[in-house]
């Protein structure tokens, strides 16, 4: 009685292409084996070039790429950046989280290192979205006391659609500023007389 001959493999006949194929099946293993060997490497050792370790500190003033920002209008006019906001905190080595300004409530406040760069308090000035910055103020005097003489202009933020005014001052030593409207003492009567003029001068 036989038993299970058909199972031995010197009883199994094999053709000679069987062999060949086996053999170009292993060697496409080998190469594969050493192909994602070499990729590893170089996507290691190029990393290990272009990554810098970031030395923000919490507290710092920086700037956020607004790539993936959803903004209103043409993208050729929307800021490459906005800020400056204050870091809060950083979580590893690769990511960051800010204090986020009122028009940006809405946007996590968590971002990849690569999106940040180190901002000043200057480019509040530049960019519309933007965290805003406390103005200079003299020693025992608040903004709200400082009387207002004259609104020079008005602009609108080309994403937020909010507008603001540049304000002068009565004391010669206060700069003009950018003011929204909510931040101006008695608004209503100091816009009104902004708007007349305006249109007077619209008229002549």
């Amino acid at each position: 009685m036989e038993s299970h001959n058909f199972l031995r493999r010197d009883l199994l006949e094999i053709h000679s292409t069987d062999d060949s194929f086996k053999g170009i099946l292993d060697k496409y293993r080998k190469s594969s084996v050493r192909c994602i060997k070499y990729s590893f490497a170089y996507a290691k050792d190029k990393w290990d070039k272009s990554h810098a370790t970031p030395d923000f500190q919490v507290g710092d003033l920086v700037l956020i790429s607004t790539t993936n920002f959803k903004a209103k209008g043409l993208k050729n006019l929307k800021d490459s950046f906005a800020g400056p906001f204050v870091m809060k905190d950083l979580h590893a080595e690769n990511a960051f989280e800010v204090e986020l300004s009122e028009e940006l409530s809405n946007t996590h406040p968590e971002f990849p290192v690569s999106l940040i760069k180190s901002g000043k308090s200057g480019d509040a000035e530049e960019l519309s979205l933007r965290n805003k910055v406390p103005q200079h103020i003299t020693p025992g005097e608040s903004s709200s006391t400082k009387k207002i003489t004259n609104l020079l202009k008005e602009r609108k933020l080309r994403t937020t659609k909010v507008k603001e005014y540049f304000v002068r001052y009565s004391d010669p030593a206060s700069e003009d500023v950018w003011l929204g409207e909510k931040d101006i003492p008695e608004a209503t009567k100091i816009l009104r007389r902004f708007r007349n003029t305006r249109n007077n001068n619209i008229t002549k």
